[in-house]
């Protein structure tokens, strides 16, 4: 499935968050979205979704608006896979995953034998089959994104919209989630704030500040010193190892920070 947005604005009161979006994504891409704190990656990523409605602009689905979509309708063309998923009531690990399958099904429909199995598939996708019966709430967070990954892919859709979700969870479980990721080999945009992620996973960067697009291309065009110096205002090296993967390595600055402080106490 293709994904594109044509001149997206969006403004929220007198704010102008985005300035102007033009994106494609192409059948089977794996594209990030990075930019610092506030740039409007996650707010773009809603426009997409459906949570926000652009003030000017369009989005398209396989070159089709999204507004002339039925909720239900886009539903089946795009999952998502967010930060924060929280519930007030206790359902299973079972329940959360057939939410996936409510674009699907007419309302009041009961749950099928295929529902069932749909489940079970993505459960197993994900290395959580042994967690079916349990609570939702009693899973770590890591646990707790594999499943909501599950549920995603229990929509069967060609798109999955990742929207930063690996904020909060430790390595093992960001490598994890984006190594189940990146092995399905669907269409995904990703807002991603973590560079070493983007550059490991992401065919193309897209890189949003102050709501425009100001750089795109592979990692390896996109992450350079000058440039994490420019929008993040970090040094940094950026090196290739032995497999052609890049790697960013960040200095810290409170050697400088504590020479400083020592000058000043000797004055």
């Amino acid at each position: 499935m293709k994904i594109e947005t044509k001149k997206v604005e969006l403004a929220l009161g007198n704010a102008k968050i985005l300035k102007g979006i033009d994106l494609h994504v192409g059948k089977k891409e794996f594209v990030g979205v990075i930019g610092p704190n506030g740039s409007g990656k996650s707010t773009l990523l809603k426009c997409i979704y459906r949570v926000l409605q652009p003030s000017k602009g369009a989005v398209l689905l396989d070159g089709k608006p999204l507004k002339s979509y039925a909720v239900r309708d886009s539903a089946k063309k795009m999952a998502v896979v967010a930060q924060h998923n929280y519930y007030n009531f206790e359902f299973s690990v079972r329940e959360v995953v057939l939410m996936g399958r409510a674009p699907h099904k007419r309302a009041m429909e009961r749950d099928s034998a295929e529902d069932y199995q749909i489940v079970r598939a993505a459960l197993k996708t994900v290395g959580m089959s042994a967690f079916e019966d349990r609570s939702f709430s009693t899973l770590s967070g890591g646990e707790q994104q594999r499943i909501i990954l599950a549920r995603a892919l229990a929509q069967k859709t060609p798109c999955l919209i990742l929207d930063e979700p690996t904020n909060h969870l430790d390595i093992k479980y960001q490598l994890q989630l984006m190594n189940i990721v990146k092995g399905l080999n669907l269409t995904v945009i990703a807002a991603i704030h973590d560079l070493n992620i983007a550059a490991m996973y992401c065919d193309r960067l897209l890189v949003v500040e102050n709501g425009l697009i100001i750089k795109s291309g592979t990692p390896e065009e996109v992450l350079t010193p000058e440039f994490i110096k420019e929008v993040y205002e970090v040094d940094a090296d950026v090196i290739k190892d032995e497999k052609g993967e890049i790697h960013i390595l960040y200095h810290p600055t409170y050697r400088k920070i504590r020479e400083d402080n020592e000058e000043s106490s000797n004055v």
